[in-house]
């Protein structure tokens, strides 16, 4: 029995033995087999990877878009300056920039200007939709571009200098008149436009349509849509930094290219409406965090606006006495709002505000100024602001408290049990310990709270049943 068992053990050994051995040389094969997928999969990965380095996009067939729409800004001249990046890195055949502008920030126009004559890539100006336009610092750019183009309908021109900061003494103003007459000739010459045009429109705010644009040799093309100039420009050879090349534009695919959010951000800021009510806001919460303490949220949001708003005006042709006007009536409306009397404050609070809104900002186009349809309602809700809410809250800070300690003093009850000087009495709907400090007070008289300790009044006779006990 001995033996056999010991036979059947080593017999059942080599057979654990071979299946650990089957199982080895098993995990092994998938090991290996996992090791021959991770490089198939990695050498495909660098296939593509290769493909997608060495091919061009689309074959270059393509043309990338952007929008500008408002006043041209450092958020713009950044947006320009992505987007002639992004159109050399997908080696696009041009960019093409659809525009409608009242103008701008010189340095932003210059800083644009640059960054076209710096392309590789030809950058085609737009002037469209039909009702837009190309004016002051939109000029400067539309005559920079490899290619100028209007929509029907559309105008160019109106270029003379406005200075941000307000009036120019003379001396000053024709210097920077006559350095913009020097750049803009500077500009047309080196793209074989217009120069003489180009001088009115700087010197004389002159402006023209686009089929006058056309005749003046001031653009090249005027097109309905951007279809069809990319069909009309086809096989066009102009200069850019790169050299000379010529446009394949028809059927190209038009891709957008949008502002990234930071951008739309900081140009919203840029419009004079939202400058001009970004400060309006900023003096409601101020005005309101001084007038009715708390938490500060008023306060900060406030301060937060005012900001913003100063950001606003910095790109924009701002009139200071415009904006001492703006201050002066809200100062003049909060003192009515403290001291009412005549009127007197409020009425000339009310002017100096809406003057000094009409006058914020300095040019002749409507486009860099606050709307009427804005300023009227918000000096009058501002008015309507300072005058009853800020009142209320005043008013509100002078009241006796309801509530509270402070609450129960001046409250008048009737005695329960007799104050010998302890006692009880009935207040506000409810039985309170009390304590007279005028001697004893019979049960069924009126008492006057003075003091409140803990849960326990100090009282008096009340004043007017004394007087009806002396009668």
């Amino acid at each position: 029995m001995t033996r056999k068992r010991i036979r059947d053990s080593q017999v059942q050994a080599a057979k654990i033995q071979k299946h650990r051995t089957k199982s080895t040389l098993t995990m092994s094969r998938i090991a290996e087999s996992g090791r021959w997928a991770v490089k198939l999969v990695s050498l495909a990965l660098v296939i593509v990877a290769l493909f997608a380095l060495g091919a061009p996009a689309q074959n270059g067939n393509q043309v990338i878009l952007a929008d500008v729409e408002g006043i041209i800004d450092p958020a713009v001249a950044e947006y320009i300056n992505t987007s002639i990046a992004t159109a050399k890195r997908e080696q696009a055949t041009a960019l093409l920039i659809r525009m409608d502008t009242p103008g701008g920030l010189d340095s932003s126009m210059r800083s644009i200007i640059k960054d076209i004559f710096a392309s590789e890539v030809p950058v085609i100006v737009y002037v469209a939709p039909t009702g837009s336009r190309a004016a002051s610092a939109g000029t400067f750019i539309t005559m920079a571009a490899h290619v100028a183009a209007m929509a029907p309908g559309t105008n160019i021109g109106a270029a003379h200098p406005v200075n941000i900061a307000g009036d120019m003494p003379d001396d000053v103003a024709r210097k920077a008149e006559n350095d913009a007459v020097a750049y803009i000739r500077g500009i047309a010459k080196e793209t074989g436009r217009n120069q003489d045009w180009t001088e009115d429109a700087v010197r004389k705010s002159v402006s023209i349509t686009s089929e006058k644009a056309l005749e003046l040799n001031v653009i090249d093309h005027v097109s309905p849509s951007v279809d069809s100039l990319l069909d009309t420009i086809d096989g066009t050879s102009v200069k850019t930094a790169a050299g000379r090349t010529t446009l394949k534009t028809k059927d190209a695919e038009v891709v957008e290219n949008p502002m990234s959010f930071r951008q739309r951000m900081l140009h919203t800021l840029a419009n004079p409406n939202v400058a001009y009510l970004l400060l309006i806001l900023g003096f409601y919460g101020l005005i309101y965090e001084f007038a009715n303490p708390g938490f500060g949220l008023s306060g900060v949001g406030g301060a937060i606006f005012i900001v913003l708003g100063l950001y606003s005006i910095q790109v924009l042709p701002v009139n200071y006495a415009g904006l001492v006007l703006i201050v002066l009536g809200v100062a003049l409306l909060i003192g009515e709002a403290f001291n009412p009397g005549f009127g007197v404050l409020g009425a000339g609070g009310i002017i100096a505000m809406t003057v000094g809104s009409f006058i914020l900002f300095e040019s002749p186009l409507p486009g860099l100024r606050v709307s009427p349809y804005i300023i009227l309602p918000t000096v009058g809700v501002t008015a309507g602001f300072i005058l009853i809410a800020v009142r209320m809250a005043l008013r509100a800070q002078k009241q006796a408290p309801s509530t509270g300690a402070e609450g129960m003093i001046g409250l008048v009850g009737e005695v329960l049990t007799a104050l010998t000087p302890r006692g009880e009495v009935f207040v506000h709907g409810e039985r309170w310990s009390a304590e007279s400090i005028e001697g004893e007070i019979n049960v069924g008289e009126e008492v006057e709270i003075v003091n409140l300790q803990g849960l326990h009044l100090k009282v008096k006779r009340h004043s007017e049943a004394k007087n009806m006990e002396i009668t």
